[in-house]
């Protein structure tokens, strides 16, 4: 029996969007923070917090109210976007492996190198993915890991660690030339409680809640957020939230404020659902991790409230 060709078209353009999907930023990383850079650390917005056993460096801020720029970052708006998901390095390499991924699920192949029949497809279907994952793994691999970052902030597990001492040679902004503070357990209590409390309100859509949790600054670039989920119909939500390993990256007091940047790994289940109830994104049963670098900020002897979110990269 003859194959329809314009289905056999129809199929492989399908295929080809579909993982044009993986290459693009979408419904993914939609936790609160969506992926993305943004906030201020008062002076040090445009510096790069020191590195963790948690997280290696941390990405630049894509957002941010605070005035200046340097080589590590951009100007508010700047929207720079680290490793594999966008600017003109995606934009080149997802058009290079486009045209390869064409060729493969056409039977051309990359170079001549040609397969038919429906076996032959799904071979190269697996070699397509493997390709999108060595590429990920290779432009947004695992973050390096540093030493003398700070003191461990908990142990494996999310449980608190022992008693902390003062801040490591690399924490507390004295290589800037601010002052450094102290950081008792009970901080770092709060810090953890706030990871949670934060992603809880997130996925209540809560910006009430949200209000006494973050900065004016962060609580308007998780409003934009949410309004664009509700705009697209679908609702992320966050739960199981636990923190696996946390660091001190650096604390400091400046203008009458203290400012704690802390790099933690925690798990979650991280899930999007449309208007009718149906998961879109994630997985309502599966945990996932991610690595993120946090700062807090207060007025002495106030509670912390978040300033700023930075992806490790």
């Amino acid at each position: 029996m003859r194959r329809n060709p314009r289905r056999r078209s129809h199929f492989v353009l399908a295929l080809i969007a579909a993982l044009a999907l993986l290459l693009t930023p979408g419904l993914a990383d939609a936790r609160a923070g969506g992926g993305s850079s943004f906030g201020s650390r008062g002076s040090q917005t445009w510096s790069p917090p020191p590195s963790t056993g948690t997280a290696g460096s941390a990405s630049p801020m894509q957002r941010s109210l605070t005035p200046g720029s340097s080589s590590y970052g951009s100007s508010y708006g700047g929207g720079y976007r680290g490793g594999f998901g966008g600017g003109f390095g995606s934009g080149l390499i997802g058009g290079l492996l486009g045209f390869g991924l064409a060729g493969l699920l056409l039977g051309h192949g990359f170079g001549g190198f040609g397969m038919f029949g429906l076996f032959g497809l799904l071979i190269r279907i697996a070699i397509i993915v493997f390709v999108v994952r060595w590429l990920r793994r290779m432009f947004r691999g695992p973050s390096p890991q540093y030493a003398g970052g700070g003191p461990s902030m908990f142990a494996p597990g999310g449980m608190m660690g022992g008693p902390i001492g003062s801040p490591g040679p690399m924490a507390g902004g004295a290589r800037r030339g601010l002052v450094p503070i102290a950081i008792a357990p009970a901080d770092y209590q709060a810090f953890e409680q706030l990871l949670a409390a934060i992603q809880a309100g997130w996925s209540a859509h809560d910006l009430n809640h949200l209000s006494a949790l973050l900065t004016p600054e962060m609580l308007s670039y998780f409003g934009d957020q949410l309004a664009e989920q509700a705009s697209r119909g679908v609702r992320n939500t966050v739960t199981d939230v636990h923190l696996a390993q946390g660091d001190l990256s650096e604390a400091w007091a400046e203008g009458g404020r203290h400012y704690a940047t802390v790099a933690m790994r925690f798990q979650m289940i991280d899930a999007t659902y449309d208007q009718a109830g149906r998961v879109v994104d994630g997985s309502p049963t599966e945990h996932v991790t991610a690595t993120e670098i946090w700062t807090f900020v207060r007025v002495p002897g106030g509670r912390w409230i978040l300033s700023a979110i930075q992806q490790a990269r």
